[in-house]
């Protein structure tokens, strides 16, 4: 996962707040409990497609169900937006790692996009309408894995 990316487009995307006069920053954030942002905070969830590579035996595979955690939270002119993208293990080394996903710049963007909508909506309650940009997909040949997704375990990955 390239955080160098990700902090790009989200900083080209919230650019669009700037009239505010706030100040918005992307932290990445391993410890987010997805369903218990603190206090003040605001949870967000949307779902990506990406690719991963095992640490153990090298196998890469696509998935069109990762979920993206974000929790926001605006105050005193200073705007946060922890991320944590869920993990995904591989289903043929029987002790895998739990491995972060390889998100390309496009379904990045799209999902920026997105979240600063929600920002938008929540923090400055600007009525915009809900535009919600669907991902691009990758071609998947084999069915989602929930024992081996941490979107799964979290109770956040949905069947939709």
């Amino acid at each position: 996962m390239n955080q160098q990316d990700w902090t790009r487009i989200f900083d080209d995307q919230i650019a669009i707040l700037s009239g505010y006069g706030d100040t918005w920053n992307l932290v990445f954030d391993e410890s987010i409990e997805p369903n218990n942002p603190p206090r003040g905070w605001t949870k967000y969830f949307r779902k990506t497609s990406a690719r991963f590579s095992c640490t153990s035996c090298r196998r890469t595979w696509p998935s069109n169900r990762v979920v993206v955690i974000f929790h926001m939270h605006l105050m005193g002119g200073q705007g946060t937006v922890k991320v944590r993208p869920a993990r995904q293990n591989c289903k043929r080394c029987t002790s895998a790692a739990m491995v972060k996903p390889l998100v390309q710049p496009d379904n990045i963007r799209i999902l920026m996009e997105n979240l600063v909508e929600k920002v938008r909506r929540n923090c400055y309650h600007e009525d915009i309408g809900e535009l919600n940009r669907m991902f691009n997909s990758l071609d998947v040949k084999s069915p989602h894995e929930p024992n081996h997704c941490e979107g799964c375990r979290l109770g956040i990955c949905t069947r939709e």
